[in-house]
């Protein structure tokens, strides 16, 4: 409990009382004690893994904002597909001739053709299905081969776009897969997502298989709060890795400020129930100058690594505070009462010049 009195020699008698007499009805300013939950031992069964104790972290569940990369080498769009102008397609013939095999991939043209080559000539074949562009290339190598035993196969599709890449997860929880529509993915693990994408993009396309990784954790944070002794608090956020300790949190913010104390603990949401509420206290100095990792618990997302603030600092900022104000009103009383004696001393000189020759 700290009471506070400052007064102005250079003032009034009764201006250096008004401003001790406000100070006074300030009151008191009681330093703050810290939640007693920090007494308490953890049970054992909320026990937090450690430095040396480290746990894996469950399954990524994907939130927005995070960025995911989808993976889908093969792009076969669903039976029956029609060739499409600069489609290319897969065509093998088992018996064509020696000098000039025909066993590669070949665009179909402007034209809506496919050159087999000077000896075939070309063949016709958009807006057919894959079996009707069969027949329709071994009509045309019956011209010039018996019997062709002809293998054709769509190998890519000009006008389809591509899945592959990295998509953002929007605020509704959603990938936008352009063409192919959109698909929630908020809540889901890695494996849980690439499931629902499969079966979403069966119905564009043939029998799809794909992978899926997470390329930007940026949903799962911690969070580090620097009491300000009473200028007010930081609050700093850090992506998860899944690694971090108090220690590499602290190191975040560059360890502790000249307004902290070494009062440190996490305060780690529960599910809303007080009873469960854990509150871990951190002890400072066995950390940082013993090497003990008893309290250099590991920080899990959405814990609050909080620092308290040094208390006589902060009494020191209230009582400063408080008295500011006072001190400028006696100042500027002060100020007031000087300048009119001066204006009085001015005019009495300007009355009676011969009694005041000089100044």
């Amino acid at each position: 409990m700290t009471t506070g009195c400052r007064s102005s020699r250079s003032g009034p008698r009764r201006q250096a009382a008004l401003a001790c007499l406000l100070a006074l009805l300030a009151g008191c300013q009681t330093v703050k004690v810290p939640n007693n939950l920090l007494d308490q031992p953890v049970p054992p069964a909320m026990a937090p893994p450690r430095e040396l104790s480290k746990v894996s972290l469950p399954a990524y569940r994907i939130e927005p904002p995070d960025v995911i990369n989808i993976d889908m080498p093969r792009l076969v769009p669903l039976p029956p597909y029609r060739a499409e102008v600069y489609d290319v397609l897969l065509i093998h013939v088992s018996n064509a001739l020696v000098d000039q095999p025909i066993d590669n991939y070949y665009r179909v043209e402007a034209e809506g053709v496919v050159n087999l080559g000077p000896a075939y000539g070309s063949v016709r074949v958009v807006g057919m299905t894959l079996e009707e562009s069969k027949k329709a290339i071994e009509a045309k190598l019956g011209q010039v081969v018996r019997e062709p035993e002809v293998s054709v196969q769509l190998a890519q599709v000009y006008g389809a776009q591509p899945v592959s890449g990295q998509y953002f997860v929007g605020p509704d929880g959603t990938v936008n897969l352009r063409q192919y529509g959109v698909v929630q993915v908020a809540g889901l693990t890695v494996t849980e997502a690439r499931l629902v994408l499969q079966k979403h993009l069966a119905q564009y396309v043939d029998s799809p298989q794909l992978s899926v990784e997470v390329v930007g954790y940026n949903s799962k944070a911690y969070y580090v709060i620097t009491q300000g002794a009473g200028l007010g608090d930081n609050l700093h956020r850090f992506l998860m890795t899944g690694n971090e300790t108090v220690l590499d949190a602290l190191s975040q913010v560059n360890g502790l400020s000249q307004l902290s104390s070494t009062q440190i603990w996490i305060a780690r949401p529960t599910p809303g129930n007080a009873a469960c509420q854990q509150v871990l206290p951190v002890d400072w100095v066995a950390i940082s100058q013993d090497g003990s990792t008893a309290t250099n618990y590991q920080i899990l997302p959405g814990d609050r690594v909080f620092i308290a603030q040094d208390e006589m600092i902060n009494l020191n900022n209230w009582v400063s505070k408080m008295i500011n104000p006072f001190e400028r009103v006696t100042g500027f009383l002060g100020l007031t009462s000087s300048t009119a004696r001066g204006f009085q001393t001015m005019g009495r000189a300007y009355n009676h010049p011969q009694q005041n020759p000089v100044f």
